[in-house]
């Protein structure tokens, strides 16, 4: 695949929509800031499921690569241990049960999530030495994983099964793989929070992406990536439709945009913690660090020109 992440360059550099810069419960870190970390560091993590490295070693284990996600669920999944399609359904919550399961279901019999943890730390090594070049070994990224891997530290897992599982594995000594880890404990702490922030507003694994596509977080076609039928869809959509969150056509209403904002809104606030711990001149120093590794990610073609998050665009 080729582009970088649609939009995310004027999300970063501009501030976001929804509660801005304005701080939360006087701690002086804003939800805006809260918000840019994660379009800052969400492509760090996203490497490992587009990096031909990624794919080489997933390959070597016996994974098929002719598509990410026979390597993308285990990957992903493997701190969890070898758990089955059903729990991997309900910690990634948006994917179609029946795709999670023909993937999983096999996965473990490919190789132990312990084999899959060591491939992906390779992965990652190889993929940030190619994307990086020598910045891998320089002052402005070991600082940046020293910040990153005490915010990841001080996250409170509880209740967040993805983020408890990254957060229990040892960090690895080289610091681009400690920013690596940071920024997937920071991702999942934050994703953990997003689902219950669904629950909150009562919407189901698929109701949760015909609404996001409701307000053009991404096409129709991208969300249809995560395995739902097309007569899913629909039923989600007129379960929508019976709440007055989308029209006819499927476009959010004016209570459903307003949903959606009280979820992104929500997730920002149950992210906000481990930023908090540091501060807001050292989150501003971070976002700094961070700014020329996700411009080189994002540079390298890597990544999809459009994703299921909606990053830039909410």
């Amino acid at each position: 695949m080729s582009g970088n992440v649609s939009g995310t360059s004027g999300a970063v550099g501009a501030g976001v929509a929804g509660e801005g810069g304005v701080p939360a419960d006087g701690a002086g870190v804003g939800l805006g800031q809260v918000r840019r970390l994660w379009h800052l560091l969400e492509p760090l993590h996203a490497v490992l499921y587009y990096a031909p490295e990624a794919f080489e070693e997933a390959a070597a284990l016996g994974y098929g690569t002719e598509e990410r996600w026979p390597s993308y669920f285990p990957y992903r999944a493997a701190p969890l241990g070898a758990v089955g399609g059903r729990r991997v359904a309900s910690a990634f919550y948006s994917f179609s049960p029946r795709m999670v399961g023909e993937h999983i279901g096999s996965a473990w019999r490919t190789a132990s999530p312990e084999q899959m943890l060591a491939a992906r730390e390779r992965a990652v090594d190889r993929a940030y030495r190619a994307i990086l070049g020598d910045r891998v070994d320089s002052p402005e990224l070991a600082e940046a994983a020293v910040s990153a891997r005490r915010a990841a530290e001080a996250a409170d897992t509880a209740g967040r099964q993805l983020a408890a599982a990254n957060a229990e594995l040892p960090w690895p000594e080289a610091p681009h793989l400690q920013l690596w880890q940071a920024a997937t404990i920071l991702r999942e702490h934050r994703g953990d929070g997003h689902l219950a922030a669904l629950l909150v507003e009562d919407l189901d694994p698929v109701e949760s992406l015909v609404s996001f596509a409701a307000i053009g977080a991404a096409s129709v076609e991208r969300f249809e990536s995560r395995g739902w039928s097309p007569r899913e869809w629909a039923a989600a959509r007129d379960r929508l439709a019976a709440r007055g969150l989308v029209d006819e056509d499927g476009i959010a209403t004016e209570a459903g945009r307003e949903l959606r904002q009280r979820v992104e809104d929500h997730t920002d606030r149950l992210a906000a913690a481990p930023w908090r711990s540091l501060g807001p001149d050292a989150v501003s120093r971070l976002a700094d660090l961070l700014g020329e590794f996700w411009v080189a990610v994002l540079g390298s073609g890597l990544l999809p020109s459009e994703t299921t998050l909606g990053i830039g665009k909410v």
